[in-house]
């Protein structure tokens, strides 16, 4: 092992350990971890990645982890002190080389739990990590998230018919795909929980990764999720907008017009699409806030308004309570 992965694994552990403590300090349980499959993993040819944590925080007590090697993908779950019924499947995004797991999933699950939503962080396998049927890996893990999500219901204390996601980024793409192939056979049933839908009932796309398109994509998450040569079903396969059909749920959609990470047009893509199949679909466009900015924007920048227009949303749809 060489210095700079012993330094990262030692960072991130010790990273965990803060969370955990400030979790217990400020009352609430230590997390909860669900692995997703109770045997085989899907695509295991053999040889898992190793699981490396980066802090990339330079604020003591303020994690900023960003994560690869997921050998075991799993939930992770985060409980509100009072909660009302609710959940979300969060996903992160790192353009499906990492998961930013702070950035866009714990940060993510302490503004929910405060509206009393039960949250589930997904730790999903990266697709360039040495799985069989690349394509298909993210979308096998989260398909089999919101089905042992539904299938644990009076465990977590939830109602199976308000479940949504929210993704960012490259988990916006992974979030897009669930709502637009939720119902496709990416994997063989393992055990009943699996004769549950797996579709979302609201699907929160926030500066997604949309189109495959090499015109707007970004390269690096097409590159990690197809491989630098892709056929072209392969790259309609994977295009959220092409998969939208009559049983899409409502989206909800932000993004910046400045990102210079992942185009707009990402967005403005999909929501025609939306429009065009006649599904329910809510987009707002801010001039400011780049990428990758989760809910970390200063109050004064107008894109840090997302949540509370993402929650009224979700009440609106009969997800989160009026």
């Amino acid at each position: 092992m060489d210095e700079l992965t012993r330094r990262s694994l030692i960072g991130g552990a010790a990273a965990l350990a803060v969370a955990g403590r400030a979790a217990t300090a400020q009352g609430g349980a230590p997390d909860e971890r669900v692995p997703l499959w109770p045997g085989r993993i899907p695509g295991d040819l053999g040889k898992r990645p190793v699981r490396k944590v980066n802090d990339r925080s330079k604020t003591p007590g303020a994690p900023d982890r960003w994560t690869t090697g997921i050998d075991v993908p799993a939930l992770v779950v985060r409980r509100p002190a009072q909660p009302n019924g609710a959940a979300v499947l969060l996903v992160p995004g790192g353009g499906y080389g990492f998961l930013a797991y702070d950035n866009e999933g714990t940060e993510q699950a302490r503004w929910l739990n405060a509206l009393g939503v039960t949250c589930f962080i997904l730790l999903y396998r990266l697709p360039s990590e040495g799985w069989g049927e690349r394509r298909l890996v993210p979308l096998q893990d989260a398909q089999r998230a919101m089905r042992v999500i539904r299938a644990g219901a009076a465990r977590f204390g939830i109602d199976p018919r308000r479940v949504a996601t929210i993704g960012f980024s490259a988990g916006g793409h992974l979030a897009g795909s669930l709502a637009t192939r939720f119902a496709e056979p990416v994997y063989a049933p393992v055990d009943a929980a699996d004769r549950l839908s797996a579709r979302p009932d609201l699907a929160g796309l926030i500066y997604p990764v949309v189109s495959m398109d090499a015109a707007i994509t970004h390269q690096g998450s097409r590159n990690n999720l197809l491989g630098p040569t892709p056929a072209a079903a392969e790259v309609e396969a994977a295009s959220v907008e092409r998969r939208v059909g009559a049983d899409t749920p409502p989206v909800f959609l932000v993004h910046a017009s400045d990102d210079g990470t992942v185009p707009v047009a990402n967005s403005l893509t999909l929501y025609a699409a939306l429009l065009t199949a006649k599904r329910p679909a809510e987009m707002h466009l801010f001039d400011e806030g780049g990428h990758g900015f989760g809910t970390r924007l200063p109050k004064t920048t107008p894109a840090s308004a997302w949540p509370t227009l993402f929650a009224a949303y979700a009440a609106r749809k009969g997800v989160f309570p009026a």
